[in-house]
């Protein structure tokens, strides 16, 4: 069968021949239609991320979505090594698929599986967001982050604000259900930014914070944490739920006495913060909230066979795709 195969550690993928799985029990037999090219997905197929079984040679993708041998159409999430997403069959446990209900097309849940989860838990299985409650996401402009927005006020936020470092990107998600949008600038070209991130993140707390969704860390999350101490009213807690690093950053020096003057509850969201099945049903949660929430997500198709030239140059967004065969 054709499939992108990873040879090595670290190697990009090339389009090739592979052997084809086979059924056995408790296991689907997938044909592949469709499946999306995230940092999920390439950290896992190089073997970078902590869950890789490192086996190679092996097919490339996290996750797809396609048929399985009685016309099902699903989704399916870590299919069996070596045996990867991004080939014209797949092999995955039972349990690790979600049903794509009628409506939604092969490349839009493909696409928004893993960052519609990624928002759904943060604000649903960790958050415990409530209805008329102040959401601040983070990285709004990122992919998962535009999804959190949309979710927020799908949920019934009175207030949804957007921080990011694009402007121009930031604006657009007025129409997404942002309500405010922060723009700011961090980096050693500007050294008074994380000042005037503060300044305007404690003009904003001030009148109220509930949730904070993070997908950047690093600097912004210090200074986001600094705000709270400083605006928010003595023991309101806020639940600030930590989800990717999109800085880079992986350390921050974080003052106690931010801690011991708020009641902020840092907590993550992600694999083993959230058992796997209910991560399964934030996908199931999302699938079904696309056409009631009219959830956006910006989408490339691309053929298999630009696997190679696609894999290590694709914007974040929109959102690549692989259509398979």
């Amino acid at each position: 069968m054709k499939a992108a195969i990873i040879t090595g550690a670290g190697r990009t993928p090339i389009r090739g021949e592979f052997s084809e799985p086979v059924a056995c029990e408790g296991k689907e037999l997938i044909t592949v239609s469709a499946s999306a090219l995230s940092q999920f997905s390439k950290s896992l197929s190089s073997g970078s991320h902590y869950s890789s079984d490192r086996q190679f040679p092996s097919v490339a993708g996290a996750d797809g979505v396609g048929r399985t041998a009685d016309g099902r159409r699903i989704y399916f999430v870590l299919p069996e090594a070596p045996y990867g997403a991004m080939a014209e069959k797949s092999l995955a446990r039972s349990k690790q698929c979600v049903v794509v209900p009628d409506g939604l097309d092969d490349v839009t849940a493909a696409a928004i599986a893993n960052p519609g989860m990624s928002a759904w838990a943060a604000l649903v299985e960790r958050a415990h967001m409530r209805s008329g409650e102040t959401v601040l996401v983070n990285g709004a402009t990122g992919t998962a982050g535009r999804l959190a927005v949309q979710l927020a006020k799908y949920f019934g936020a009175n207030k949804v604000i957007a921080a990011g470092r694009n402007e121009s990107e930031l604006q657009e998600l007025r129409s997404l259900g942002a309500n405010v949008v922060i723009p700011f600038t961090l980096s050693a070209s500007y050294p008074l930014g994380a000042k005037h991130y503060e300044q305007a993140l404690i003009a904003e707390m001030a009148q109220g914070i509930d949730v904070v969704i993070d997908y950047l860390w690093g600097e912004t999350a210090k200074t986001i944490i600094v705000a709270i101490a400083k605006a928010v009213e003595d023991a309101r807690p806020v639940r600030f739920v930590h989800v990717g690093g999109a800085s880079g950053e992986e350390s921050i020096e974080l003052p106690g006495a931010a801690l011991r003057s708020s009641a902020i509850q840092l907590m993550g969201s992600g694999v083993k913060s959230v058992p796997f099945p209910k991560l399964l049903g934030c996908i199931r949660n999302v699938f079904e909230a696309v056409r009631p929430a009219n959830l956006q997500i910006a989408t490339k198709t691309v053929p298999l066979s630009e696997v190679e030239k696609t894999w290590e140059n694709a914007p974040g967004k929109p959102r690549v795709v692989f259509r398979i065969p």
